[in-house]
Formats: C-alpha cells, sequence, structure tokens
C-alpha cells in the first residue's frame, strides 16, 4: 500500500486510540477495590477454661506411731506394699504387759473379794443397831468399809482395764489402707509412746487429691462475672496433664476451694479429686491442670488471624463497614480459647471481621467483601 498522507492519519488516529482504551483499562484496574474474605461473629456460650499449676498429694497419711513403751519384737509387712486397715504390722514385747495385765486382774479380785466381805458385815449390823445390839458408830463404820470396798473394786477394775489396753497395744496394727513406706525401725529397737518419729508412713493414693493455685485476683474477677450475669458456674470437671507433657486419662471433679488467701503467694488453694487406680499419680508430683470454673455467655470468639496488635500494643479489627468500606475498630482480647481470642468489647454480633486480604487494605478504604475462603475472582480479559 502505497504511503500517502491520508494513509499516515488513518494510522496515527488508530494507534491514539488504542493507546487510550489501553490506559483506560488500566486505569479501571487501578480503581477496582480489593477483595477481602470476612466471617460473621455470632454470640455463643463458651466454657471459660484455664490452666494452672498444682500438686498431688495423698487422699488420705497416717504417721504410725507407738502408744506404749517396748522393744520390737518382729516387723510383719513388707517395705513398699499394700497394708489393709487392722493389719498387723509390728509386735512390741508384750511380756511385761502380761505381767501387768495378770497383776491387775489379781487386784481386783482381792478388792472384790474384800467388798463381799465388808457389805456382808454392814448387812449383818443393819438388824443389830435398830436391837441396839450394836452401837451406831460400829454400823456407821461397816457402811463405809463397804463403800470403801465398792470404790477399790471400781479402781482395781480400770487399773485392769488399763493394763489390758496396754496389752493390746502391744500389737500394733495400721490405720488405714494404702501403700506403706520404709520402716524407721528394725526388729529389737526401743521404742518410746509419744516419740516424735513415726515408725512408719501409710498412705492413701486411691483417691489422691491435686492442690491447685489460682491467684486471688483471678479469683475475684471469676466471681463478680457471674454475679454480673455474664457468666454461670461451669462443670467442676478437671483435667491435667503430667510432668512429661502426657495427658492423664482419667478426669477429675473439683472439691473445694480454701476460704483464705495465702499472704506469701497471694493465691488461693483449689483441690480437685482423681482416681488413681493404676498408681499413677504419686504424691508430691507436679502438675498443670485445665478446669473450666464458669461459661461466658454471649461470648464473641473472633478467628485469631483476624486480631493484631497497633505500636501501642491494642487489639484491633478490621470489619466490614457501611458501604463495603473498611473499618478499624478496637477491641479488648485479653485470652484465647481454641484457635480464637475471645472479644470483650469493640465487636458485636453480626458483625463481618476481615480475615483474609488484609495486607491489602487501609482504614476507610472501599473493598469488596466476600464469605472468607471463597474461590479468588477471576481477573477480567
Amino acid at each position: 500500500m502505497r504511503s500517502t498522507p491520508a494513509n499516515r492519519l488513518f494510522v496515527a488516529t488508530l494507534s491514539a486510540m488504542l493507546l487510550l482504551v489501553g490506559c483506560t483499562g488500566k486505569d479501571k484496574d487501578k480503581k477496582k477495590p480489593p477483595e477481602v474474605g470476612y466471617v460473621v461473629l455470632k454470640a455463643q456460650s463458651v466454657p471459660m477454661v484455664i490452666e494452672l499449676t498444682g500438686r498431688t498429694t495423698a487422699y488420705e497419711v497416717s504417721e504410725v506411731r507407738p502408744q506404749i513403751t517396748g522393744v520390737i519384737k518382729a516387723r510383719l509387712f513388707t517395705e513398699g506394699g499394700v497394708v489393709h486397715a487392722g493389719q498387723m504390722l509390728y509386735q512390741i514385747d508384750p511380756d511385761l504387759y502380761r505381767a501387768a495385765t495378770a497383776e491387775a486382774e489379781a487386784n481386783l479380785a482381792n478388792a472384790e473379794a474384800t467388798r463381799s466381805a465388808a457389805q456382808a458385815r454392814a448387812d449383818r449390823y443393819r438388824p443389830l443397831v435398830a436391837m441396839e445390839a450394836v452401837s451406831k458408830q460400829d454400823y456407821s463404820d461397816a457402811t463405809a468399809s463397804a463403800r470403801e470396798a465398792v470404790a477399790s473394786v471400781a479402781q482395781n477394775r480400770a487399773r485392769l482395764q488399763t493394763a489390758q489396753i496396754n496389752l493390746h497395744y502391744t500389737r500394733v496394727p495400721a490405720p488405714i489402707s494404702g501403700r506403706i513406706g520404709r520402716s524407721a525401725v528394725t526388729t529389737g529397737a526401743l521404742v518410746t509412746a509419744g516419740q516424735d518419729a513415726p515408725l512408719a508412713v501409710i498412705q492413701r493414693l486411691d483417691p489422691i487429691y491435686v492442690d491447685i493455685q489460682q491467684s486471688s485476683a483471678e479469683l475475684l474477677k471469676l466471681r463478680r462475672s457471674i454475679a454480673a450475669g455474664g457468666a454461670v458456674p461451669a462443670s467442676a470437671e478437671v483435667r491435667i496433664r503430667l510432668e512429661d507433657g502426657s495427658i492423664y486419662s482419667l478426669p477429675g471433679r473439683m472439691e473445694f476451694a480454701e476460704t483464705m488467701v495465702d499472704p506469701a503467694t497471694g493465691t488461693v488453694t483449689l483441690r480437685a479429686r482423681f482416681p488413681n487406680p493404676e498408681g499413677i499419680l504419686l504424691p508430691g508430683m507436679y502438675v498443670r491442670a485445665s478446669l473450666s470454673q464458669a461459661i461466658a455467655q454471649k461470648a464473641i470468639l473472633a478467628p485469631q488471624q483476624g486480631i493484631s496488635r497497633d505500636p501501642r500494643g491494642n487489639a484491633t479489627a478490621f470489619v466490614v463497614g457501611k458501604g463495603d468500606k473498611a473499618e478499624l475498630r478496637t477491641v479488648t482480647a485479653d485470652r484465647t480459647i481454641g484457635d480464637k481470642w475471645l472479644v470483650t468489647a469493640g465487636l458485636k454480633p453480626g458483625d463481618r471481621i476481615i480475615i483474609e486480604g488484609l495486607d491489602k487494605i487501609k482504614p476507610n478504604q472501599e473493598i469488596h467483601p466476600v464469605p472468607a475462603g471463597s474461590p479468588p475472582a477471576k481477573p477480567r480479559s
């Protein structure tokens, strides 16, 4: 084709139109609002699960001590084994106490014989004093002697009971059922009544207690929340994590909370009871306890990816505002529950919190909101 002025003008005009169309398309793409994904918040009841430290302690502890003085004649248990209430643990040499019992029995028999004689004499004097065959003084003496004999019988009977009790104490039984530790004495050792050191210690380990420490400030906050109606008391179930990181398979139940605060630590002790049939839990073990003390009513749970922090550390969130604009809000999110933040202020049910495309938006910017997880929009050709 021959190049003529008309042809050149046509080509220049066409190039300008194509360039204008391309620029218009680019400007249109630039003005297209960014696409963001959101989730709709809703109110729900949420268990307020907390994790606290604790230590295990035996359900029952009994220190075996002698009630009398004597020499250990035999030890009748296996150290570290399980013993049952009433089972014999030690035998103290009973010879001296048998002799004391026999002596007390003889003294009682003698007192009873004396009482019989004195009573018979008083009985004989009673009719004689009426006939003035004996003096009133002799009758009074006979009556007093009879009463003294009765008192002597009572005294000797009490001494016999004491001797029998001491003889019984020569056999040292287990006061409770449980696992017994090492013996502090051996055969032939002298033990005394009221000694400080126990002969052995028995601990009942099934069930077992876990003493949990909670700060008094947290407990006060919880009680105020319940009183205000923002939460209701939860079940008393407790789970624990052992020192090796494993979860103990059996749940426990909360028993009670102490009614005083430890002034040294500022904590209140909560006590939970756990079944321990296999003896896995031993006294003194360190554990971490998870429990729900209350259930938050009408709680807002926000996805963690939707909550960020500003330079001052305040929690913030973008929500879809009026006119599909990104609205930045300051919220209160003090704790996590699972993979979500518990928001107590700044958000309400029905808000659409943005969790996708946050790096593309600024406050008050126009956006294109879609439900989170939606497939990305196809670019226009």
